[in-house]
């Protein structure tokens, strides 16, 4: 008998295996058409010259409006304005709420509409802990550097680039686009929610919305050597949670049996000790099926078979943290802790600070109540502070933004992967899943590891070639609307 069972074992296993392995080396690339060969050529020069001027506009948004150097603000359209007459010759310029920029472009056709996106506020700089003076637009060794030279003032500037050239050629869109500019994204506000407020009114459906996000990258997949050109399809929701205690403070000297602080750093502790479940949402299933395809026989083995493997992809996410871990479950990064004044002092309120980031198929409501089911202490309040939730997931395969944006996206950079990808951080386009199914996050630039760092950090920074080669893709995208 045990023979027997050891033989049906040993069969069972040589099964799975024979069809682990049929699954793998059938799990190969797709075949994609190669892009046809065109020649497009920008001026060079003049982006550079525009966006250095662009970066020299110090437009920091700050939630208190007084706060802000409104002057800088008008400078900075002012700008728009003078380095690109055509645009505005040719397109409408309507103001929308505090700071929002919506140009209209009329096409030759009534189809549906293109929008593209970017925001020329940007966060505040330490010029103390940068090489070069961050709104200083200064050029040195073929680099560029500037507070929003990344994040993301080389797209709007590379987007009108693009239209003033088409628009001085005699060029015409066969669709209508809009340019939509919001000079408040850094804080969350409301422009860009405005701008779709109006473009809804007016029964505006984009067959296209392309917005920051994903960029050329590499080294971002396991195995995976090429380029990779990854394009968000959703975003995760997010919410600033704040969990409180009260107490009646007092000396230092004669503690309670467990202070208040004590008590939210157990909750803490409880929190990282029990993540968010595994979930692997559409965005993040194509990207490994896309990007695992291109990789190594172990990973491929892996992603071809996640019937079987998902748990384990799942505990090793887990234990690996960072982006992959980001990628496939809701995330809590606890980012501020708060007590007493003085080092004698019990304090009589102390709090924490979670930041989480919301997967696709959770909410803000359930995420809350997670926490409050982990910590187990009654006494411990909640409070919820600015919160958004995950966005709708756009449509790829076959549909018509995706395939226009994805040729752009090849045609420029041939030996890069195009992959859908879930995105982790907020952005503008998320208030556009209320009039489009086509919304989607690609920064169009080869953005290496340093370079990435330097978004929202020091030395922000970009290589003077690459700002040409931005335009060329805009150039592209359009010339496809």
């Amino acid at each position: 008998m045990k023979k027997a069972i050891a033989a049906v074992s040993a069969a069972a296993i040589g099964a799975i295996g024979g069809v682990l392995a049929v699954r793998t080396l059938r799990f190969k690339p797709k075949a994609q058409s190669a892009p046809a060969p065109d020649a497009v050529h920008v001026d060079g020069q003049k982006a550079i010259d525009d966006l250095a001027e662009m970066l020299r506009c110090k437009t920091v948004s700050n939630p208190d409006n007084s706060l802000e150097d409104a002057a800088e603000f008008d400078r900075f359209r002012a700008l728009l304005r003078e380095r690109f007459p055509a645009v505005h010759e040719k397109c409408s310029l309507e103001h929308v709420g505090r700071c929002g920029l919506l140009y209209y472009w009329k096409g030759e056709n009534d189809g549906a509409p293109t929008v593209l996106m970017a925001h020329y506020d940007v966060v505040p700089a330490d010029e103390a802990t940068w090489t070069k003076p961050p709104f200083g637009g200064v050029i040195g060794d073929g680099i560029l550097y500037g507070r929003g030279a990344l994040d993301t003032k080389i797209t709007l500037c590379a987007c009108l680039e693009a239209a003033e050239q088409l628009i001085k050629s005699g060029f015409t869109p066969k669709n209508d686009i809009y340019f939509a500019f919001s000079g408040e994204e850094e804080i969350a506000g409301p422009s860009a929610s405005d701008i779709v407020d109006v473009l809804s009114s007016r029964g505006v459906c984009p067959a296209l919305v392309l917005d920051e996000g994903g960029a050329v990258v590499q080294g971002v997949f396991p195995g995976v050597k090429q380029p990779c050109a990854l394009i968000g399809t959703s975003e995760k929701g997010q919410m600033q949670l704040y969990l409180e205690m009260a107490s009646r403070g007092g000396h230092a000297s004669s503690p309670p049996a467990h202070t208040i602080a004590g008590e939210l750093a157990k909750a803490v502790t409880r929190i990282e000790s029990h993540p968010f479940p595994y979930t692997l949402t559409p965005p993040a299933a194509e990207m490994l099926d896309t990007l695992g395809r291109h990789s190594i026989w172990p990973v491929r083995l892996i992603m071809a078979n996640l019937w079987l493997f998902s748990p384990l992809l799942g505990l090793a996410t887990r234990l690996m943290g960072g982006e992959l871990n980001a990628l496939v479950r809701t995330t809590c990064a606890v980012t501020q802790m708060s007590g007493s004044p003085a080092n004698n002092v019990m304090p009589p309120e102390a709090s924490v600070g979670l930041n989480l980031r919301i997967i696709c198929g959770e909410s803000v409501e359930s995420a809350e109540a997670r926490i409050h089911r982990i910590i187990k202490n009654k006494n411990i309040r909640l409070r919820r502070g600015p919160s958004s939730e995950p966005s709708p997931y756009s449509e790829t395969g076959e549909a018509e933004g995706w395939q226009r944006l994805c040729s752009a996206v090849r045609s420029t950079w041939p030996e890069a992967i195009v992959s859908p990808y879930l995105m982790l951080a907020a952005s503008d386009s998320r208030h556009y899943g209320r009039i489009s199914r086509n919304v989607y996050r690609f920064c169009p630039i080869e953005m290496s590891n340093e370079e990435r760092a330097g978004i929202h950090g020091n030395d922000e920074h970009i290589p003077t070639y690459k700002i040409a080669k931005c335009a060329e893709f805009y150039l592209r995208l359009i010339s496809s609307c």
